[in-house]
This record gives structure tokens, C-alpha cells and sequence, in this order.
């Protein structure tokens, strides 16, 4: 089994940055060919922020782009989420999501949560 854990999350003003890490137990280049943080606010559904393929492709929420920038450390079995230039409409609980290779089983963390307000 493979846990994914987060961190970094916190109460930041507006125009503040925050990293987020998720550390996972097993390799994440080995194990996963996706891995994504994805938010959930206060009566919203959850979504998709930012992922990175195995390969090392890179997407992002039209809302993210320009300001977040999410990141691997394979050494580390690290994603990381930079957030910058954050709004208080980023307020949100945030995970880390990985897709396994072959069954495409989904991990998903604990979440972190994220308090953009002044």
C-alpha cells in the first residue's frame, strides 16, 4: 500500500505564496503515472489544480496558470505545488491525488488546507 502525505498548507494574505509537499512511501515515478493536487472549497465539488504525467508533462487549471507551478523530486518520492500571487478564492482544502500504472487505482492524501484571507 502507498501513502501519499501533505504539508505546507497554512493562512496567507492575498498576493502571499505557500509550497505544498506530497511525500509518498513508495517511489512515485515507479508507482504512479499521474499525480495531481486537486481542491475542494467549502460547498464546491472537488478539482483538478494541477497534475504531472510520469513523463514529466505538466497541466493546469485556467484559473492557476502563470501563478502555481507543481514539481517532482523522484530522489525525494516528492510533488511539489508552488503557489503564488494567491488569491482568496483559493482558499480551499487541498489534495494530493496519484493514478496507479496498470489499474489505474486513485491514492488520494489526507488533504491540507489552504486560508487565503487578510
Amino acid at each position: 500500500q502507498v501513502q501519499l502525505v501533505e504539508s505546507g498548507g497554512g493562512l496567507v494574505q492575498p498576493g502571499g505564496s505557500l509550497r505544498l509537499s506530497c511525500v509518498a512511501t513508495r517511489s512515485i515515478f515507479s508507482w504512479y503515472a499521474v499525480v495531481g493536487w486537486y481542491r475542494q472549497a467549502p460547498g464546491k465539488q472537488r478539482e483538478l489544480v494541477a497534475r504531472i504525467i510520469n513523463s514529466g508533462i505538466t497541466n493546469y487549471a485556467d484559473s492557476v496558470k502563470g501563478r502555481f507551478t507543481i514539481s517532482r523530486d523522484n530522489a525525494e518520492n516528492t510533488v511539489y505545488l508552488q503557489m503564488n500571487s494567491l488569491k482568496p478564492d483559493d482558499t480551499a482544502v487541498y489534495y494530493c491525488n496519484g493514478v496507479r500504472f496498470g489499474n489505474n487505482d486513485n491514492d488520494w492524501g489526507q488533504g491540507t488546507q489552504v486560508t487565503v484571507s487578510s
